[in-house]
This record gives structure tokens, C-alpha cells and sequence, in this order.
């Protein structure tokens, strides 16, 4: 199955917006049960995911914490049919619990590192059974770290990130949302930075944010033509070596062309 790009968020206590995000572009629909509902709109929220959740496509839900009093109802209510996964907020560690039943009903667990400690844990949590991909919750990392701003001040963990996805084995990780929904230039620079260091997605919290962010995370009419042209030079080569475009292209180059156009052809 090719990888979102996009992850949009609706609010669980919000379900008629529940079909019009599945028709919204975005590659995965995020039902939202913890920031986006409040304590006394939990209970009613499940209820009505629950109803809905028959759903053909099928989503993620965001449970809320494995250590606060909603997180067993929330879990149970996964249970539903349609749950492609769980997305687990300030992920520090990861209880049996929530790895056995991801793994009894078979759904992909996406950790949010958004804490100093899932930081430092990150590694753990990236090689726990299950887990398939890293969410970076940017906007609480940096609330609880003190840090201001999203660009180079974030540089460091975004790229720990990477290589610890990288060496666990598991799927580029996904990029926390931009802030703004009405400035499309905006979103493409933050999505165009989060992809050029390693990142293969990004998370959204508005359906104006879905088209950039899948543009910027997908290969260019340009990248995809230089890619055609590595490959058929490397095959005509036979394994001599050979330039393209006045540069010399190596098994790295070959490679990443090779990943373009593998891209192109899921489509």
C-alpha cells in the first residue's frame, strides 16, 4: 500500500465532517479523539465514530493517552470496523496493552513523539512490535522544551527522527501540521523542508493545507523525467559508467530514480 502523504485530523465529536474528509484529497483521515475534544465530549465522540465507523476507506484514530482515564474506552471503540490504525499521542513508551491489540486486529500503531522523553525514547518506540511510523507532534515539543519556532530551531530532532526511522526498518516519519490553512506558499516550504531532510509525509490540520502538502511530497514533472533518463542510461550502459545531464551517475543516483519512478508507477 503506497504511504500517505497527507494525514488530516477531524475532531471525533464532529462526525459529519467524517465523510467529507475521506472526499477531501487527503491520502488518511485522522478521527481525533484527545486535543480536539473536550473531557466531557469523549464519551458522545466515540459514540459517534462508532456509528459511523463502517466506513468502506478506512481511517486512523488518535486515542488519547495510554496513561489517562479515557485511553481503555478509546481503545475498545478501535475495535470497530474501518480503524486502519491508532495513532498514539505523547508516546514515551508503549504498553503491552496497546501492542497486543493492535497486533490481535491487525492495525498499524503511528506514535506521536511530542515529549522531551519520547525524544530520548524514540529508538524504543521505534522498534516496538507494530509501529510502522513516527508522527513528530512539533507543536507540543516545542511548548514543553521551550523552543520558538518550527524551522532551524527543530533541525536537530527532525533529523533524529529520520535516521532513527531509517534504522529501525520502518516508513520515512510524517512532519507535524503548519499552523496556517490560508497561506499556500507557507505550507509548500515547510512541507518542501520536511521532505528534503528525510520526511515522507506531513499532518494536516485543515483541508486547504491537503493539496500542497501531497504536491510537495511527491515527485515533480521534472524529478520524474531526469529519473526516466537515469534509468535508460544505466541500462543502455550495462553497468559501464555513465552521465546524465553532464553529472556522472553512480548506484546511489541509480537508485534513487529507481524510487521516483516505483513512486510514480503506485499512483
Amino acid at each position: 500500500m503506497k504511504l500517505p502523504r497527507s494525514y488530516l485530523y477531524v475532531p471525533g465529536n464532529r462526525p459529519e465532517r467524517f465523510d467529507k474528509a475521506l472526499s477531501s484529497g487527503a491520502d488518511a483521515v485522522i478521527i481525533d479523539f484527545e486535543d480536539a475534544v473536550a473531557p466531557a465530549d469523549k464519551p458522545a465522540a466515540r459514540e459517534a465514530f462508532a456509528a459511523w465507523a463502517a466506513s468502506a476507506k478506512p481511517v486512523y484514530v488518535r486515542v488519547n493517552a495510554e496513561n489517562s482515564e479515557w485511553f481503555n474506552d478509546d481503545l475498545a471503540t478501535c475495535k470497530a470496523p474501518g480503524v486502519r490504525g491508532i495513532i498514539l499521542p505523547k508516546a514515551e513508551t508503549i504498553g503491552n496493552r496497546v501492542i497486543e491489540f493492535c497486533g490481535d486486529h491487525r492495525l498499524e500503531l503511528l506514535p506521536l513523539i511530542e515529549t522531551a522523553l519520547g525524544m530520548a525514547n524514540v529508538a524504543s518506540i521505534a522498534t516496538t512490535p507494530g509501529v510502522q511510523r513516527l508522527l513528530f507532534g512539533t507543536i507540543d515539543f516545542q511548548f514543553e522544551l521551550g523552543i520558538d519556532g518550527d524551522g532551524d530551531e527543530l533541525l536537530a530532532f527532525r533529523s533524529q527522527l529520520v535516521l532513527t526511522a531509517k534504522l529501525a526498518g520502518i516508513a520515512s516519519p510524517v512532519d507535524g501540521p503548519c499552523l496556517s490553512w490560508d497561506n499556500p506558499e507557507q505550507i509548500v516550504n515547510e512541507s518542501t523542508r520536511a521532505r528534503k531532510l528525510g520526511f515522507g509525509g506531513k499532518l494536516c490540520i485543515h483541508p486547504k493545507q491537503i493539496a500542497s502538502v501531497n504536491v510537495a511530497f511527491s515527485p515533480s514533472d521534472a524529478e520524474i523525467a531526469w529519473a526516466r533518463r537515469v534509468v535508460a542510461a544505466a541500462q543502455q550502459s550495462g553497468g559501464a559508467v555513465v552521465a546524465v545531464d553532464g553529472r556522472m551517475i553512480d548506484r546511489p543516483v541509480i537508485r534513487k530514480a529507481e524510487q521516483i519512478i516505483a513512486t510514480v508507477t503506485q499512483e
